[in-house]
Parts: C-alpha cells; sequence; structure tokens
C-alpha cells in the first residue's frame, strides 16, 4: 500500500501554502506592498511589452565617431614619436580617407620610422584563428610618403566593442534599480534594439542616450576669445547666457585634465540651497585632479560634459580629497538625470534614433481579457470533465492544479519575470496538461479494478505503474 512519510507531507504543505502566500500579491494593489522588505511576499509578475504597453525603440551606434576618434590617436601618437626622434616632415600629419598621412622631408629615415611606427603600432592580440591581430597596416612609398590605415579585422573589433559597451551603459542608465526588464539587445552590426515595458515618457527616455563625456579642462585666459584659436586651444559654448541672448563661449584648452572614465559616483546633492552633483574619483583621477587644482590655483577650471561647458569655478584652494562638486544651471531632476548618466558611464559614441514606437497600454490590456477569458475558460472545461469523468478523485486533482497555477504565480513574482502574451498561451497550455498525469493514474486504477484487483491495491498499482508513462 501507498506510503507518504510524514516529513514529505509536511513539505508539500508547507510548498503549497508558501506558493499562495506569493502569488496572493498579484491580486492587490501594488502600492499597498510598496513597503514590504525583499524577501517577504510582495512583489507582483512583470508584464512585458505587450501587456502593459511601453517604448520601442530601434538604435543606431555611431561606430565612425569611434573610428576617426582612434585616426586623431593614431595622429597624435605618430607626432609624438616624430618630434622625439627629432625626424622632420612637410605638410603637415593629418588624417585623409580614413588613414593617417604625412611625408617625411628625408626619405633616407623612412626605414628607422616604419621600424618605430611598427614598434608603437605593433599587434593588440589574437584573432579567431591564434594569428596576430594587426590594426594599423603601415605604407610608405620611396618619396618618404607614410599612410598609417586601420585593418579590417580592427575596425570590426571597434565597431563590436563599442555595439557592446553601449549596451552595457544602456542597461545601466535604463534600468538602474533592476526593477523593469527591459529588453536591450544587438541587431545587426551596429544596432541596437530597446524595449521598455511600462515606459510612458519616451522622451525621458531618449534623454539617457546622451553620450555624457566628461573632461576636465583649464580655460586658456592667456588668449582672448574673438580672433583665431591657437594651437592646443578649442572654444566650446557653456549654459551661461550672455546680454546678446547667446551661450557665453569659453577658450579651454584641449588637454584633458581629468577624464570622467576616472570617476567612480556621482550622487545628487544641494549646496547653499541650490542643487547640485557630488563627484567622487578613483585613486588615479583623485591624483591627477589633485595635481590639477593644486597648480593653478586662481585659475578657472571647465567642467565640459558633451563638448558643452557646464561650469567653469575658480580654483579656490587645492583639492586633494579625490572629490568635488559640479554647479550650474540645474534643476533636482536635472542633478538626478546627470548623476545617473555620469554613474553608467559614457557612451562609447553618438546614438541615432532609426525607429520609435509607442505601444499604448490599451492593446495590453484587450490581451489581458482575453487571456484570461481564455484562461478561464480552459479552467472550467478541465475542472468539469475532471469531475465528471472521476468524481472524488476529479475534485482532488482539480485542487492540485489550483496549487500548480499558485505555484506558477508564486515563482514568476519572485523571480520578477517578465509575463507576454505568448506566455499567456502557456500559462492556458499548462491548465490542460497539469491534469495529464492525473488522468494516466485515474486511468490505470479503473484498468487494474477491472482486472480484479481491490480498491487500495488498484489505487497503489495505478500510481507505481502510471508514473514510468
Amino acid at each position: 500500500m501507498i506510503q507518504i512519510a510524514n516529513w514529505n507531507k509536511i513539505l508539500i504543505a508547507v510548498i503549497c501554502a508558501l506558493g499562495l502566500l506569493y502569488a496572493t500579491p498579484n491580486f492587490f494593489d501594488e502600492e499597498l506592498f510598496s513597503g514590504v522588505p525583499d524577501g517577504l511576499p510582495g512583489k507582483q509578475i512583470n508584464l512585458g511589452l505587450d501587456l502593459q504597453g511601453g517604448s520601442h525603440l530601434l538604435l543606431k551606434v555611431g561606430v565612425d565617431i569611434v573610428i576617426k576618434e582612434r585616426l586623431e590617436s593614431m595622429e597624435d601618437a605618430s607626432r609624438r614619436l616624430l618630434r622625439a626622434a627629432k625626424i622632420f616632415y612637410k605638410g603637415g600629419i593629418g588624417v585623409k580617407d580614413n588613414a593617417v598621412v604625412f611625408q617625411l622631408r628625408d626619405p633616407a629615415k623612412s626605414d628607422d620610422v616604419r621600424s618605430q611606427l611598427d614598434a608603437e603600432f605593433q599587434p593588440t592580440g589574437l584573432t579567431a584563428l591564434g594569428t596576430p591581430l594587426q590594426e594599423v597596416d603601415i605604407s610608405v612609398d620611396a618619396a618618404g610618403g607614410f599612410k598609417l590605415a586601420l585593418t579590417e579585422e580592427a575596425i570590426n573589433g571597434i565597431r563590436q566593442r563599442a555595439v557592446e559597451q553601449s549596451i552595457e551603459i544602456l542597461k545601466r542608465r535604463i534600468n538602474p534599480e533592476g526593477t523593469k526588464e527591459p529588453i536591450i539587445q544587438q541587431q545587426g552590426r551596429d544596432r541596437i534594439l530597446v524595449q521598455v515595458p511600462g515606459e510612458d515618457d519616451p522622451e525621458e527616455l531618449k534623454s539617457r542616450f546622451q553620450v555624457a563625456k566628461l573632461t576636465f579642462h583649464l580655460v586658456d585666459q592667456a588668449n582672448r576669445v574673438g580672433g583665431s584659436v591657437p594651437p592646443g586651444s578649442m572654444l566650446l559654448p557653456s549654459d551661461e547666457i550672455g546680454s546678446d541672448g547667446k551661450p557665453i563661449e569659453y577658450l579651454v584648452k584641449k588637454r584633458v585634465r581629468v577624464g570622467g572614465e576616472h570617476l567612480v559616483d556621482a550622487q545628487p546633492s544641494f549646496q547653499d540651497n541650490q542643487p547640485v552633483v557630488s563627484f567622487r574619483f578613483d585613486t588615479i583621477g583623485a591624483r591627477r585632479f589633485g595635481d590639477t587644482t593644486s597648480k593653478n590655483v586662481g585659475r578657472l577650471l571647465a567642467i565640459v560634459l558633451d563638448e558643452k561647458i557646464i561650469s567653469a569655478p575658480r580654483i579656490q584652494s587645492p583639492i586633494v580629497g579625490g572629490s568635488g562638486i559640479i554647479t550650474g544651471n540645474f534643476t533636482v531632476k536635472g542633478t538626478n538625470d546627470l548623476a545617473l548618466l555620469l554613474r553608467a558611464g559614457a557612451l562609447p559614441a553618438p546614438i541615432v534614433i532609426l525607429e520609435e514606437r509607442t505601444v499604448g497600454p490599451g492593446l495590453g490590456r484587450d490581451s489581458i481579457d482575453a487571456g484570461q477569458i481564455a484562461s478561464l475558460i480552459g479552467m472550467v472545461l478541465v475542472l468539469a470533465y475532471m469531475i465528471v469523468s472521476y468524481g472524488l478523485f476529479g475534485i482532488l486533482a482539480n485542487i492540485a492544479l489550483f496549487f500548480n497555477i499558485a505555484l506558477i504565480m508564486a515563482l514568476l513574482s519572485v523571480l520578477q519575470a517578465t509575463l507576454t502574451l505568448p506566455g499567456i498561451a502557456g500559462i492556458v497550455l499548462t491548465i490542460g496538461m497539469a491534469v495529464d498525469a492525473n488522468v494516466l493514474i485515474f486511468e490505470r486504477i479503473r484498468e487494474e479494478v477491472r482486472n480484479g484487483r481491490t480498491p487500495i491495491s488498484a489505487v497503489d498499482a495505478g500510481y507505481r505503474r502510471a508514473l514510468t508513462t
């Protein structure tokens, strides 16, 4: 005869009770459980884009900008190498047709320059086949003309890294709390698909696609704005508006004193009742920031975000603690948004929106209603069939089916899984499949009774012999 250990009974009862407890919040208003600590019943099933509406965006990563920056970096490296070796060139060094080009005054030094460039731009790793990955293809003609071009493998690597990095940063920006369950994935070579369920403000979402590249530069106070821009400096607009109604421009040094890649934290704060953003550097950034402020007391330090000066305070004293504040014409929401962008890190390239669609909650509501009707119809038909066919045994199977569905809802809630329209279809299918084992067992019991077994023996045989099936 079938014997079930007491510990097994207790375990089953506890699991069923927990399933009911964790599934219950789905039938109440979400705000009722807003203060419930993690781990306790209170989470609800996340609904997908097709059920609760949201935003659908197709983005393109501006990989050409990243390749251009790499070429400019190669240009600077080549110029620095030639100056250090005191080798002269004519016509300057520049980027032309996606390559760095220059010509030596003395072609006889071509071999020496070629060997130094080979050492500067040596292989950066291994390809998939295990061969060295040559990033730069260097060619030279008889007149001492050099051409440094990125190889196809290097361009593909730059493109892939830019897309992967953009995806990771967008995940941190769009879902900082980890509760939205957005879909952010690569499509094609340089495109990213973004779907955010429940996002009813597309403009708010698009504001997080800002590059957010933060750099610190010294203001060039030795030259006046209005004349030609001297080498080593650049003219940038600021958030300040002049008397003519146009943004005030600053002449700043091109050299980046500290980059945003050294930021480890950024938080909205207040100073003198004005919203500001406080930041903190890592060890390297703190040392550079301290050296810059120590050696330039009294000078203006421009804080540049995406080639626009958001603040240019005067350095009153050395700042050696590795932390500071960013002031500007901020609102409270502006400081929250900026702090989030800085914490998530700068995008490697600009983002272009190719396609934008907003799915209204009405379509999702219709889907939910239709899914509920389908689930109820399926449930009623299955329950009625089991009772009509198997009587008391059918009632017990229906009770088991009820706990089965409760456990599914509980797991979806605890794991914060996203329920979509296909998911509802799966639950409807589960309603039918969940009683399949009971049908097999009950039919086996009937067969054993017909073969002459006693009811108790038939139940025992029915469970044991139907297990394999």
